[in-house]
Parts: structure tokens; sequence; C-alpha cells
């Protein structure tokens, strides 16, 4: 097939992306081609081979060495006649990024030549250097040793002439170095504990699976100017800047017409999503200005986290061949909407029911209301482990500002679903029949047919919202690894779902039958977790003083969300459902709260820089010119007349001087406040004093900075603007 490039080309002072080449198929000749999916496995495996793998991916058990070897031997011949050269792992270190090491298929012949092999042992393990990643201490530098271990559940893929195995990856000791393995772990946790439930209603069900639909959001910004801000290269976020007198105050961005040369990157950009198998589905353009979202098809969560990562790899790759740059940082710029990734989260049966829609029936709508109690248990009673799984130090400049939901996780439920969970607290069950009836509205247009209303309206303030048929965890941030979030909440709902299935056999050894066993401990949730259900504005004042009345966490400084995790509450759940050890645990936290500081820090290094060495030489070129400008204008206007004709650069020079000054004194408190903090050993300390010492500087720093932007000459500031930023042309 021919395949879709563009490339930008001037004309008459205009830049833009034109095709160079068409693809003439639709997406169902090309999608997958590069991914060892079933059809494939099915073609290149032999037919004992193909049973015995796909059974094992349907029923999450291991497969023999055997088996392994013939996988190894199809993959092998199908990658290197697409174009494979090398072969790597592909895991998820805990970087919120990917890492592979490649190797190529040969091997010495015994003749003086090389031949190309790939074996079983190949393809199952690997050993990356364990001490070189993020790791939290459980490996010292000099203990190296770490393995990587094929994930048969996802499947493997060519990206441009590498054959990628996904891999979980864990240390000598066996301790997670990842986020895959715990993410499995709460997989399977939420399946067996989902299926216990799921079987009081309907026997015949196998597992439950977690389904992930993640929305990523991103800004694009023109190669030229990005190269021009050291700021956006270095840490991904404008670190000063002063608004635009247009931003995104008139709401004409939002789904407004895609402009041409965004349209031709989305393009090709779902073109290359499609060819490896991610299901591209929607774009459009967001709230600020050159900000956008691509969502796909909801699919498996761990297949679904899997491709999100991959996606942030091509959105770069294909960004720059159209001259752009992309921003998945969650704040790149101040005043405008921040970018989030919302992962709408829900849980199905091997029977093809989604267990978060309601049905037609008592019994399905039982069922129904019986999970999504659960799952609101699960958050209220982990509602600050579920905030800890969302926040770095990027995502908190997001949280809370601009349409992004607060840092105090509450749940949405809209009004249908509340009065249902009201009837039932007062023992009411009789409108659970009533659930799947959607109303209608007439708008008394006769060329309009009438609009269905869902169960549910939606609330963009809250952070997680149920929307229907599923819940929607919007607090997650653009640049985070969904398992974060993923591992967290599974993990919770599934311990819920088994505190919940012992009580209703308890009630039911006690006497009761099952519908009134379920229905009982529904109602006892209902009342327990009436803390966590919040519908109005999560943005008002009232709301913060009222999630504190109700036991919510509040924290905002994000190193001490982060001991969310180390709580006994956190340490227990994730040692019922085998999701992470006390050691990982700590390990985790220990790197959570390193890689704060030091995205932190770098900030504060590269803010200083551009302060000292850009800003104010700058700044006192300009004073100096004004400086020069009043003297000739005093000599040439003597007296009271050339008093007033320079008041106005008097003024703007005092201001100048007066801002200057505080950014050196902003800088050398910042630079005190960053060597008094990193001479604390504790990980957890360093990182509150960078966020309660270092950022209050660097916002004082940026504020004084911004004030300069409006009185410096333009044509010698040396950054460019949020105006020019933030319109792509």
């Amino acid at each position: 097939m021919s395949t879709l490039r563009f490339k930008v080309v001037e004309e008459a002072s205009n830049r833009k992306a034109v095709p160079v080449e068409v693809t003439p198929e639709r997406p169902e000749r090309y999608y997958a081609e590069k991914v060892f999916n079933r059809s494939k496995m099915f073609e290149y495996l032999p037919k004992k081979t193909y049973d015995a793998l796909v059974k094992a991916i349907d029923n999450k058990e291991p497969i023999t060495r055997d088996v392994a070897d013939s996988v190894a031997e199809g993959m092998k011949r199908w990658a290197i006649e697409n174009g494979a050269r090398h072969y790597t792992h592909w895991f998820h270190p805990l970087t919120d990024g990917t890492a592979e090491k490649h190797d190529s298929f040969i091997d010495h012949d015994g003749k003086g030549g090389v031949v190309e092999e790939f074996t079983g042992k190949l393809l199952v393990q690997q050993e990356p250097d364990a001490s070189s990643f993020p790791n939290g201490g459980i490996r010292n530098t000099f203990e190296a040793r770490g393995y990587s271990a094929w994930d048969i559940s996802s499947p493997a893929f060519i990206l441009g002439e590498t054959l990628c195995i996904p891999t979980i990856f864990i240390s000598y000791t066996g301790e997670s170095l990842d986020y895959k393995t715990p993410l499995l772990r709460a997989l399977n946790a939420v399946d067996k504990a989902g299926t216990a439930v799921a079987q009081l209603f309907d026997p015949e069900v196998k597992h439950v699976n977690a389904y992930l639909g993640w929305e990523q959001e991103y800004f694009l910004v023109d190669e030229a100017l990005y190269n021009a801000r050291p700021d956006l290269v270095l840490t991904g976020r404008t670190l000063m800047g002063h608004e635009s007198a247009k931003n995104q105050q008139l709401e004409d961005h939002y789904f407004g017409a895609i402009p041409s040369r965004v349209e031709a990157f989305m393009l090709d950009l779902e073109l290359e999503c499609h060819r490896m198998g991610i299901p591209a589905k929607t774009r459009h353009n967001e709230v600020a200005p050159n900000q956008f979202e691509l969502a796909p098809i909801f699919e498996e969560a761990n297949l679904a986290n899997d491709h999100n990562l991959l996606l942030m790899s091509l959105i770069a790759e294909v960004a720059r061949r159209h001259n752009f740059r992309v921003l998945l940082h969650e704040k790149p710029f101040a005043g405008v909407n921040g970018s989030g990734k919302h992962n709408n989260w829900s849980l199905g049966t091997d029977t093809g029911v989604l267990l978060f829609a309601p049905g037609k029936s008592f019994k399905e709508n039982l069922q129904f209301i019986t999970f999504v109690v659960n799952a609101m248990a699960a958050v209220h009673k982990h509602n600050a482990l579920l905030k800890a799984s969302i926040m770095s130090a990027t995502n908190a400049h997001r949280l809370g500002a601009n349409e992004a939901p607060p840092a105090i996780i509450s749940i949405f439920t809209g009004s249908s679903l509340a009065k249902i969970l009201d009837l039932l607290e007062n023992a009411d069950s009789d409108r659970l029949t009533d659930l799947a009836t959607k109303e209608r509205v007439s708008l008394g247009l006769a060329q309009i047919p009438e609009i269905q209303l869902d169960s549910t309206d939606r609330n963009r303030t809250s952070p997680f919202a149920f929307t229907g048929n599923r819940f929607e965890f919007r607090a997650v941030g653009s640049s985070a690894n969904c398992a974060s979030a993923m591992i967290a909440l599974n993990a919770a709902v599934a311990d819920q779902l088994n505190m919940f299935r012992k009580a209703v056999d308890e009630r039911m050894a006690k006497g009761s039958d099952l519908e009134t066993a379920i229905l009982e401990e529904v109602r006892k949730l209902i009342i327990e977790s009436k803390a966590i259900h919040f519908d109005g504005n999560g943005y008002s004042d009232e709301w913060k003083e009222e999630a504190a009345r109700r036991g919510l966490d509040c924290e905002t400084s994000a190193p001490k969300i982060f001991d969310a995790y180390l709580s006994k509450q956190s340490e227990e759940m994730f040692a019922r459902t085998g999701v992470f050890s006390r050691v990982e645990l700590e390990a985790r936290n220990e790197v959570k709260w390193e890689m704060y500081t030091k995205k932190v820090q770098i900030e504060a290094r590269v803010l200083g820089d551009l302060a000292i060495n850009h800003i104010i030489p700058v700044a006192t070129r300009y004073q100096s010119m004004l400086v020069d400008n009043v003297v000739k204008l005093k000599e040439l206007f003597p007296g009271e007349r050339g008093n007033e004709i320079v008041s106005h650069d008097l003024d703007t020079i005092e201001r100048i001087a007066r801002n200057s000054s505080a950014i050196k004194a902003e800088v050398q408190r910042m630079v005190r406040a960053r060597k008094e903090a990193n001479n604390i050993s504790s990980e957890r300390e360093k990182a509150i004093a960078y966020h309660d010492n270092v950022i209050p500087a660097m916002e004082a720093i940026r504020y004084h900075i911004d004030k300069l932007e409006l009185l410096v000459d333009n044509e010698i500031w040396p950054l460019p603007k949020y105006r020019e930023l933030l319109f792509i042309r």
C-alpha cells in the first residue's frame, strides 16, 4: 500500500502541509498491519501453537517453553517479512515513559557467518540493568540484575524496523520496577473479585474485564518558536510569560474548525495509530488555543494503556514531521486550560454485560447498582490514595484551575442515579425497573427528531464522574502513565468487591435470601459512602470547606499527598489484593518524591538562568535606552516642560528597576532554598522543602518577569510571547 505523508511548503509567506503521497485504501485495509495480533498469529503459527497461545491469553494461564519457541519462530518470520531487523523488550519503568534495548536477530552460524534466529528463551525473558532505572533503593548501583518478561496478553508490534515485545520489568529479588506488573496484578484482582460478585446474578460468568478509554489532550507549538524557548525545551512548560490579550475567553476554539496544518498532522497521526492497532476515533480542538484532543475506542485496560504509551511516542515523532512540537505537560501555559488524560473506566463480563450500564429488568439493575455502589464505596475509602495516584510535580499545576478538577476526590452521579441511591437508602427498591428508560425532549421542530436524554449530565468540575455506563476519572494528567491511576482504582474496587461478596455470603448464612442480602449490603454501603457523593461546583470555596467537614482528603502539597500510599489502609488493601508489597510501596514513594524534587529542581535552574542571563540584561539595556532618551529630552526641553515630557519614561525606568531588583533578590532566595533542600537526606523532606520554599520563589520571579514583559520594548524581548506561541499560523 502507499503511505500518506506530508511536507511543509512555503507559499507567499504561508506555511502549510500538503500530501506528497495518498493512501487510497480505507482503514480496514491497513489497520493493525504492524501488530502481531490474532489474525497474524493464525497465519504464522502452527495450529497447535495458536490454540495453546489463545487459550493461555483468554484464561490468563502460563505457556510452556515449547509453545514459546514455536511462537518466537513465527513472530520472527512475520517481523522479518515486515522489515524488522531488531527486537526489543518494551517495558514501562517508573519514569512515566517506555524503555527499550534493541538486539538484532543475528547469531553465529558456526561457519564464520551469521544466521537470523529468535528463540522462546529470548522472547520470554531478558535482562535489562535494574539499577539504572528509578527503583527507590531496591537495587544498589553495583547490583544491576533485573528481568523483563513477556506479557502474552498484549500483542507485539513493529515500530520502525524493530519488533517490540510488551513486557513487565522486575528486580532480581522479584519486586516490580515498572507500571505493567502491578497493573496486571490489579486487573487480575478485579477480575477475580468482580467475577465472584457477578456470579451472584449469573453463574455463567467466568471473567470480569476492566476497560479503559483515555482522552489524550495536548498542545501544538511551531517548532521554531519552541526552539526559541529554553524553558519549553528543557521543562515542557513556559516558566514565564504574560497572558495574551486574547486567549480562550471568547470560547471560540473549542470544537472549532481545525486549522489545515493541524488537520494534516492529525490525519498523519491517525494513519500511524491505525497501522499500530491503536483505534484512534475522535479528534477535535480543545478549549485553549493550540490545544487538541485525540480519543480512541475503548479497549481492555492493559492493552489501552500500552496503546496510550505508544501514542505518546508516535505523536512526538509525527509532530516533528509537520514542523510542530507537541506539549504533553499538564500546564504548559499559565492562564489557559491545562491538559488532562481523562480515564473512562468500566467493568464488563465475558458474557457481554457492561456492569456499570443499567438494564431492563430488576435483576439486571440490581447488578448495575451493586457494582456502582461498590465502586463508590472503594473511592470513598481510598480517596486520598486515588489522589496520590494522579499527583505529580506537573499535574499539581493543573488541578483546580481552568476546568481541571480540584485536588479533592469526589463522585458526581447525576440526578437520576442520585434519586435511586436515595430510594435504596430508604429501603425502596421499586424504581430499579425504570433505570433503562430514557426521557425524551421535543424541540417543536418538524425536521428535528426527539432527543433522548442520558441518565446523567456531565460535571466538568468533578474528578470522578459517573457518565451513564462508566466512570470518568478526570484528574489524570496528560503526561502520566494511565497505569498509576488504574492500579489504585482497580485494586481498591477489587478489595471492596471481595468484602461485599463476603458480607452477602454471611447475611445468607444467617438466613437472608440472595436478593435481600444484596439490597441490605448495598444500602449499608450507600450510607457509609455518602460523603464522597457531590454533584455541585467543585471549584467553590464552599465545597473545600464542606469536603473537609466530610472527612475527605484536602491536602494540596504533592509530596504530602504521596503519603497516602504508605498509610496502613493502603498497605493492607494492596497486600490483600496482591498488588504491592510494603517494600514495593516504599520504593515507589521514594521514586515519587525524588522525581518531584528533580523536576522542580530542573525548572528552578532553568528559570534562574533565564532570569539572570536573558531577562535582566535585556531589561537593563532597555532601561539604559530610556535613561539616555530622558537625558536628551531634558537637554532639549529644560525646566518644567521637560519634566512633564519625560515623566512616563521616568516611571517606566523606576518600574523596571523595581522589578529587576526583585528578580535578583528572588533568584538569590531560590538558590539558597535549593541548596538548603539539597542537603536534606530524606527524599520526602527534601521534596517538601522544594514545594514549600523553592516553588514560592519561582512564582515570585515569574510575577516580576511577566511585569517586565509589559514594560520592555517588544523588539528586544528575548523570548517568543504567548500571543505568538498560542496561535498557529
